[in-house]
């Protein structure tokens, strides 16, 4: 509990920069506890939001195998269902290996930055040894 205040116009200093310390202490207290507040609020907000992206993408995974059984009925019109399933699953392995191939390559050329920058690092480290080479 707070001792009363003593009016502004009957206060020694010292009484004062209590006051005003005790003010700025309230206040940052008060600001911490609005920005809690609003970090709780963002935070469901953002876990709700999350959850429907998750939900859209199952979606759309779903829709992603009736067009793929669209195509094996559209292909069954012509050849056998099995026929049309095996150049159905064939088509998707090639896009798969074509995807993971490009994935493959972008990775690799990731991995040979950071190999480069300790390469560097190493050697600007022996450069500013005693006797190191500039």
């Amino acid at each position: 509990m707070t001792p009363p205040r003593v009016p502004t116009s009957q206060a020694s200093t010292g009484e004062l920069i209590a006051q005003a310390s005790d003010d700025i202490s309230t206040l940052i207290r008060s600001e911490i506890q609005l920005a809690k507040q609003d970090l709780a609020t963002s935070g469901k907000r953002l876990g709700v939001g999350a959850g429907l992206f998750g939900f859209a993408g199952t979606l759309a995974l779903y829709g992603l195998g009736a067009l793929v059984a669209a195509g094996i009925i559209g292909i069954a019109e012509a050849l056998d269902a099995w026929l049309a399933a095996l150049i159905v699953a064939g088509g998707l392995f090639v896009v798969a290996g074509i995807a993971a191939l490009i994935g493959k390559a972008r990775v690799s050329r990731v991995a040979k930055g950071p190999r480069e920058r300790v390469e560097s690092v190493k050697a600007d480290v022996a450069a500013a040894r005693p006797g190191g080479t500039s």
